[in-house]
C-alpha cells in the first residue's frame, strides 16, 4: 500500500492539506480501483448472461470472478453463497423480507442489540409490524459492551433470529459475535451479522464464525458505490424466497406460475451491476496486496493512539474508552459541563481540513442512550497516518479553544 495510490489524498481543503478521518462512512479508492472501472466500462461493457457475443462473455466471466472472489475473501464454501446486493442495508432489507416470508410468524422474536444501525432496526420492525413479531432489545453495560448475559436470556423458543453489528458504527466497540453465534445456535437460533464495519478491518472467515448470514459493502472496503453483498448459508438460501422478481432471477415464465432461478441468481433480479463487481474484485486483491493482518494491526495502532490523545485533552470525553475497537473512536467536547455541539466541532475542523463526522451516525437509540444529541466521530483506514492524527488532535485543541 501507498498513499500516492489515493489520488484524493492530495487534495487540500480551504488550502489546508485534506486530513480523511471519516473512513467508517465510506473509504477513498486507490487509482488501481478507479482504473478498472475505466477499463471495464472502455472494454467490454456488455450486459451479462444473456448475451452469446464475445463482450457480453467476457463481462458475465469477469462477473461471476468477483462473486468468487468475494467467496473467497470471507471464506464462504460457495460462491453461490455471494448475492449481490446495492449494500448492506439494501442486503438488510431482503434479508429481512425473504427470511420473514420463509421463518417469521405471529409471535416470533426477532433480537438487536441497543448499538445498531438504523439499516439493522429499520426492516426488522417493518417484519415484526408484517407478521405481528416481536422485537427485543440487548442492553448495553455501563461501559457500553453488550451485555451478553442479558442476551442469553433473552433468547427463547420463540426466538427466530439475531441480527447484531459485530462492530459499532459509532462506537467502533467490537462485539464478541463468534460467542453469540454459538450461545443462539445452541438453541437453535439463525444469526445474521452486520459486518459492514468489520469485514473492512478484521479478517472474516464466515466458516470460522458459522454465522447464517453476513452483509457489508464495498464502498466501505475502497471499492464502488452501490455495490454489497449479501452472503447466507446454501442451505438457507435455498429455503427463502426471493425478495425481488424481474429478469434474471427466474427459471421459466408462465402465466400459471412462475419458477425461479438456482442460488445465487434467484436473489439479483434485473441487471446487476456487474462493472462495479469487478470493480469490486480490484479492491479485494489491493487489500489482499497490502496484507489483511498488516491493514488490521495499524488501524488498530491508529485507534489506540487517537484514543489516547484525545483522553489528554481536558474536556474531552471518549466513548466506551478502554474497549477494543476497530477503526473508529466517538467522543464529546465540554467547555466545563457545558457540552460544546458536535457540528461545531466538526465544522471547525473541516476549515482546518481535517473531516470527521458528526451527528447520531444512523443509530438514533443510541445515541438517545449515552444522552446527547450527537458525538463526534473519527474512523481510520489504511492510508491514515500517526502524523495525521497528530494534525487533527491539533486542530482539535483549536477549535476547543475557540468554542470555549
Amino acid at each position: 500500500m501507498n498513499r500516492t495510490d489515493f489520488p484524493i489524498l492530495n487534495e487540500t481543503i480551504y488550502g489546508k492539506p485534506l486530513v480523511y478521518l471519516d473512513n467508517a462512512a465510506t473509504t477513498q479508492k486507490p487509482q488501481q480501483v478507479l482504473d478498472t472501472m475505466v477499463e471495464a466500462y472502455s472494454r467490454y461493457n456488455a450486459n451479462i448472461h444473456r448475451g452469446v457475443h464475445h463482450l457480453s462473455q467476457v463481462a458475465t466471466e469477469r462477473h461471476e470472478a468477483a462473486r468468487q472472489r468475494v467467496a473467497d475473501f470471507i471464506g464462504a464454501r460457495s460462491a453461490k453463497e455471494i448475492i449481490f446486493t446495492k449494500g448492506t442495508t439494501d442486503s438488510l432489507n431482503m434479508l429481512a423480507f425473504s427470511f420473514g416470508e420463509a421463518f417469521i410468524h405471529e409471535g416470533d422474536e426477532i433480537i438487536v442489540s441497543q448499538l445498531e444501525h438504523h439499516s439493522n432496526i429499520v426492516p426488522w420492525q417493518m417484519l415484526c409490524a408484517r407478521k405481528k413479531a416481536v422485537l427485543k432489545v440487548i442492553p448495553l453495560k455501563e461501559d457500553l459492551s453488550i451485555d451478553t448475559a442479558v442476551y442469553e436470556s433473552l433468547l427463547t423458543e420463540k426466538t427466530k433470529l439475531v441480527s447484531i453489528a459485530h462492530v459499532s458504527n459509532v462506537l467502533g466497540i467490537i462485539n464478541p459475535v463468534k460467542e453469540m453465534i454459538r450461545i443462539a445456535h445452541a438453541k437453535g437460533i439463525m444469526v445474521a451479522i452486520d459486518g459492514a464495519q468489520s469485514v473492512p478491518h478484521i479478517e472474516t472467515d464466515v466458516q470460522d464464525l458459522d454465522c447464517d448470514f453476513l452483509v457489508f459493502s464495498a464502498h466501505k472496503m475502497y471499492g464502488p458505490t452501490g455495490l454489497g453483498v449479501l452472503y447466507g448459508k446454501e442451505e438457507l438460501l435455498n429455503q427463502i424466497p426471493p425478495a425481488e422478481g424481474g429478469g434474471e432471477m427466474i427459471e421459466h415464465v408462465r402465466w400459471e406460475k412462475t419458477t425461479y432461478n438456482v442460488l445465487p441468481y434467484k436473489f439479483e433480479a434485473g441487471t446487476p451491476d456487474f462493472i462495479g463487481s469487478y470493480t469490486f474484485k480490484s479492491a479485494l486483491d489491493y487489500i489482499t496486496a497490502a496484507g489483511r493482518k498488516e491493514i488490521e494491526r495499524n488501524e488498530q495502532a491508529l485507534t489506540t493512539y487517537a484514543e489516547e490523545q484525545l483522553q489528554s485533552i481536558s474536556g474531552v470525553k471518549v466513548y466506551a474508552s478502554g474497549l477494543t475497537k476497530a477503526g473508529a473512536v466517538s467522543f464529546n467536547c465540554y467547555a466545563g459541563e457545558k457540552l460544546i455541539h458536535p457540528f461545531d466541532i466538526g465544522t471547525l475542523l473541516d476549515k482546518q481540513g481535517v473531516a470527521v463526522r458528526t451527528g447520531h451516525h444512523c443509530a438514533e437509540p443510541l445515541i438517545d442512550f449515552l444522552g446527547v444529541p450527537g458525538t463526534v466521530r473519527v474512523s481510520f483506514a489504511m492510508y491514515n497516518t500517526q502524523e495525521e492524527v497528530d494534525r487533527f488532535i491539533k486542530a482539535l485543541r483549536t477549535a476547543i479553544a475557540m468554542l470555549s
